[in-house]
């Protein structure tokens, strides 16, 4: 309580009248927003990252069986939805391949069968990348929204400030404007501190989510390179 009692912008919320309030109150809300979401996505990626590493490491153990590998464990990773849907293409290219040879000899992928694959592969990392981006708009809102509040505060503050200058110097009325400054100085200090971290969140997500899609795409490219190796007819 000391410590609250100490705190300006307290103080200046304190002081302030119902609309006052209400912006404090609606600043606070976007900051408990900011740091849930943060915390949550940092969590998510960092576990991604781990996981990833880890499918890394059974896919090189793999590689000569591409299509042979267990991700069951990793059913939630990104790695094993790209895994999977590369896996299900190329067993329907080399069942639909199978049904119009001729003969009972290995059947083979085709050029276009391969650019299909990897088209289906981009499709699910962009699936995947939508997934991982959900609820990152609302921290570039609260950005651009925090000290909007911030200045609707100070505008208000200061209009109550005039509005009690207006009717007359007294004790009363020096407390009153005092509390509106203080209001109008509060709201922009408090927009300014749920505004600053909501960016360097965003930004920090935002980067980190471009290195996860960058290393989906890699990952997807050594599975269609395995794929290729193991399936492409090559021309002699």
């Amino acid at each position: 309580m000391f410590i609250l009692a100490a705190n300006p912008v307290f103080e200046a919320y304190r002081q302030s009248d119902f609309f006052g309030k209400t912006i404090f109150i609606s600043l606070l809300f976007l900051s408990i927003i900011t740091w849930v979401i943060f915390i949550k996505k940092w969590f998510i990626q960092r576990e991604t990252k781990c996981k990833g590493s880890k499918i890394q490491e059974v896919f090189q153990k793999n590689r000569l069986n591409p299509l042979g590998f267990d991700l069951s464990t990793f059913q939630l990773h990104p790695y094993s939805a790209i895994y999977q849907t590369l896996k299900q293409q190329t067993i329907e290219l080399l069942n639909k391949n199978r049904s119009v040879a001729h003969d009972n000899k290995k059947v083979y992928l085709s050029r276009s069968d391969i650019d299909l694959i990897d088209a289906n592969l981009m499709t699910t990392i962009s699936g995947q990348n939508k997934i991982y981006e959900k609820n990152l708009f609302i921290l570039a809102t609260i950005v651009s929204l925090a000290p909007f509040l911030g200045l609707l505060g100070t505008v208000w503050g200061i209009l109550l400030t005039f509005s009690e200058l207006q009717q007359g110097v007294s004790a009363n009325a020096n407390a009153a404007v005092m509390g509106g400054l203080a209001m109008a100085l509060g709201t922009t200090v408090l927009g300014l501190l749920v505004a600053i971290p909501a960016l360097i969140a965003y930004n920090s997500l935002k980067s980190s989510l471009a290195h996860i899609v960058t290393d989906m795409e890699n990952f997807s490219h050594l599975l269609l390179a395995s794929v290729e190796m193991q399936y492409r007819k090559v021309d002699v």
